[in-house]
């Protein structure tokens, strides 16, 4: 990680992850020696209200949420003040679309992961952000607009 405080942030979000009823499976502290590495994390039973599931974690940690069924899934992804993107896999992509047409993220990629790419608009929404950068779209968003009205 870049900074001590980076890798403390992580270490306090697990650590309350794990007292509000996640589960370690594995990983979950910083490994010894210089710079400011931190153990591949998974936390399992992950739920809305834990620090991993309500954060964004900017380090190795996974929090698994199960959810029951797909309504269940809609119900967590959307649980989340964050929404940059949603990859969701399956065998019908059509299925997949439609699940994801119910997540609100500023872009979703079915059998794919999230990426960004120049061609098309990419951003967030919710506490992940507003507005589009790349694309033309994106290419709007950091210019100012002038209305010129004369009259006679």
């Amino acid at each position: 990680m870049a900074r001590g405080d980076l890798r403390d942030t992580i270490q306090r979000q697990v650590d309350e992850s794990l007292a509000a009823g996640a589960t370690l499976l594995t990983g979950g502290r910083p490994l010894p020696g210089s710079g400011y590495f931190f153990q591949p994390t998974i936390l399992g039973n992950a739920a809305p209200g834990m620090a991993a599931f309500d954060e964004e974690t900017f380090g190795p940690v996974a929090a698994v949420a199960i959810a029951t069924d797909e309504a269940d899934a809609v119900r967590l992804a959307n649980a989340t003040p964050y929404g940059l993107g949603l990859s969701v896999w399956t065998a019908d992509p059509q299925h997949g679309t439609a699940f994801a047409r119910q997540v609100t993220t500023g872009a979703a990629f079915i059998n794919a992961v999230v990426a960004s790419d120049a061609r098309l608009p990419f951003g967030g929404t919710k506490r992940s952000g507003y507005g589009r950068e790349l694309a033309a779209v994106g290419l709007r968003e950091f210019v100012n607009t002038r209305t010129y009205w004369a009259a006679r």
